[in-house]
């Protein structure tokens, strides 16, 4: 099983990017927009519309306010397994770290896989940025 692991420094206070990561609805509006085009919400799950057209159902697995961490796994298309979390800390007081966790089947998408999630943090990071 391939594991793709991004930190993504962000200068912004772990509060609001917490928020903006809990907000599971607004991916495209508040999170990575660009990356992401829409979000819709179902009970349990949203669907995703990304940037190069793909559209995911994530279900929500956990979302813990404590430990600010937001866990979903994705189904369908050529995926056969896809669980991802996204976890805020503190650096600081204006500062914060998000660690990004994909882990995925076939190990064959890994590299498919990382180049999204590289994208994505590019969008997180000049999303933050623009605040």
């Amino acid at each position: 099983m391939a594991s793709i692991r991004k930190e993504i420094l962000l200068d912004a206070r772990a509060e609001d990017v917490w928020d903006a990561v809990r907000d599971v609805g607004a991916l495209h509006t508040r999170l990575v927009p660009g990356f992401v085009t829409d979000t819709r919400l179902e009970k349990g799950a949203r669907i995703v519309t990304f940037g190069n057209e793909m559209v995911v159902r994530e279900l929500i697995v956990d979302l813990d306010d404590t430990a600010r961490r937001l866990v979903w796994s994705a189904s369908g298309g050529r995926l056969s397994h896809h669980n991802a979390s996204a976890q805020v800390f503190a650096d600081g007081d204006k500062r914060s770290r998000l660690d990004w966790t994909a882990d995925l089947l076939p190990d064959e998408l890994a590299g498919e896989i990382r180049t999204m999630m590289e994208h994505g943090a590019a969008a997180m990071k000049k999303a933050f940025e623009k605040r």
